[in-house]
């Protein structure tokens, strides 16, 4: 049947495109953990969110390495509600204990609100 090997280029073809990527694909979360950085310095978030909160500041690439899921979350959330407030619009600072369904569930509803 003709239909038979076209289907197996197909295959084939979509288990290569990761390898076409370029060698730079694997670090390209690196260079956008870097513009997010950049972006947060610029909103004064270090003076604005973290010393609110007793935190560190954040590592070029702090998002892009799995160290601590759990602060990585805490840290994630916490960034995103003071950037909802810098919006204007309130939103109360999720606990470190918090559901964390039920916190991206809040997050994700105020920013479909916008």
């Amino acid at each position: 049947e003709e239909g038979a090997p076209g289907r197996r280029g197909e295959r084939e073809r979509s288990e290569e495109v990761p390898a076409e990527r370029g060698p730079g694909a694997a670090f390209h979360m690196f260079v956008l953990m870097e513009d997010l950085l950049d972006k947060l310095k610029l909103l004064s978030y270090e003076e604005e969110a973290l010393r609110r909160h007793n935190m560190r500041p954040l590592s070029r690439h702090y998002f892009a390495l799995p160290t601590n899921p759990g602060e990585q979350f805490f840290m994630f959330c916490t960034l995103a509600a003071w950037l909802i407030s810098k919006a204007g619009r309130p939103f109360e600072q999720p606990q470190e204990y918090d559901d964390p369904n039920a916190v991206i569930s809040n997050v994700l509803s105020e920013l479909r609100s916008f």
